[in-house]
């Protein structure tokens, strides 16, 4: 008596799978299926609310992109408005200017891969002139206030946003 090939469950199953695929593909459930039509509404009804529900959470999340990306835009023009600070502190500032640049790059881009992005990206809307060394060291003082308050913001956001 011949012994037969010895097939794998997963090759069996995968040879299965590809056969049965085309019938699938080809046979389309009958309008009068004998599926009852109360299932088939509640089920259309449940389709409609997680379509809903992926809208609502998808432009809360182009939401927070888009401000995240604006607030780090802002913050870039900022630290630009601070160059010559003081000799000491200008590789630290330009260091600073870098990294929230390849922030805003990194958000931007991301965006892009979603297809949120707008069709432009922004332009740099008219920063302050600090014209004195006073006025810099003042301005150097509040700007990198506020830009840790919105790093600490965007940090919280982004971790809540990264929980399962």
């Amino acid at each position: 008596m011949p012994s037969e090939p010895c097939l794998s469950p997963a090759l069996q199953l995968l040879l299965w799978h590809s056969a049965l695929w085309p019938v699938q593909e080809a046979s389309p459930l009958d309008p009068a299926s004998s599926l009852p039509q109360s299932f088939l509404l509640k089920c259309l009804e449940q389709v409609r609310k997680i379509q809903s529900d992926g809208a609502a959470l998808q432009e809360k999340l182009t939401a927070c992109l888009s401000q995240l990306h604006s607030g780090l835009f802002l913050y870039q023009g900022l630290l630009q408005a601070l160059a010559g600070v003081s000799p000491e502190l200008a590789p630290t500032v330009d260091m600073l200017q870098l990294d929230v640049a390849n922030f805003a790059t990194t958000v931007w881009q991301q965006m892009e891969d979603l297809g949120v992005a707008p069709a432009l990206q922004p332009t740099q809307g008219t920063m302050p002139t600090f014209t004195s060394a006073f006025q810099r060291r003042a301005g150097g003082v509040l700007v990198t206030s506020h830009l840790q308050s919105f790093l600490k913001l965007a940090y919280r956001v982004l971790r809540y946003l990264a929980q399962p």
